[in-house]
């Protein structure tokens, strides 16, 4: 006759209870707890980061976006130049410079009288960073001479510049550079010579 073996006790009773479980600590409560923080995190990082609006001249007709070059195509036709002065206290300088046919006859070209406007409209946009934008009016002081002044960040960047006048001549002229520097030429888009 053989001895029956003793069958295993599977009652095994864990002395712990199960909220002092690493494993439930690990994986059930942990990891969930920090893929909620990161994601309140994430959400709040791409608020502060969000894109700016887009600052041109652009609008929808339907689908379709078309960009308006008309003021530019003014800023051609009437051959005006603009060069912009910046001095290290912050004082902007803006000299208009109108083509020498039209100083001698008192007229631009388009054959309207030759005056220089009270005031002129400058933009200059950060090429990231909206908080870094400024919008200024430059005043009329004598002649062909405009001022203004602003702070622009010490730390040299790449800006977008924008003078006009929204004015009868409704033109503007624009450039890229990279700020701060001393001085800016303005001169009419090229493209527009191509097209002839």
């Amino acid at each position: 006759m053989s001895t029956p073996t003793p069958s295993p006790n599977f009652k095994h009773q864990d002395s712990q209870p199960w909220y002092k479980n690493y494993m439930v600590i690990i994986f059930v409560i942990g990891m969930p707890a920090f893929v909620v923080i990161a994601c309140v995190w994430f959400v709040y990082y791409s608020y502060q980061i969000r894109d700016s609006v887009v600052r041109d001249d652009w609008y929808m007709d339907g689908k379709t976006l078309y960009h308006d070059v008309s003021r530019d195509k003014l800023t051609y036709d009437l051959d005006l130049h603009g060069k912009m002065q910046f001095s290290p206290d912050g004082d902007i300088t803006f000299y208009l410079n109108y083509p020498e046919q039209s100083l001698q006859t008192g007229k631009l070209l388009n054959g309207t009288p030759l005056v220089y406007p009270d005031t002129l409209e400058l933009s200059i946009s950060h090429a990231t960073d909206i908080k870094k934008d400024h919008d200024l009016i430059l005043q009329h002081q004598s002649g062909n001479k405009y001022s203004a002044q602003v702070n622009i960040d010490p730390l040299k960047a790449k800006y977008y510049l924008q003078v006009s006048n929204d004015g009868k001549d409704d033109w503007r002229m624009q450039d890229v550079a990279k700020l701060p520097r001393s001085e800016v030429s303005f001169d009419p888009l090229p493209v527009f010579a191509e097209n002839l």
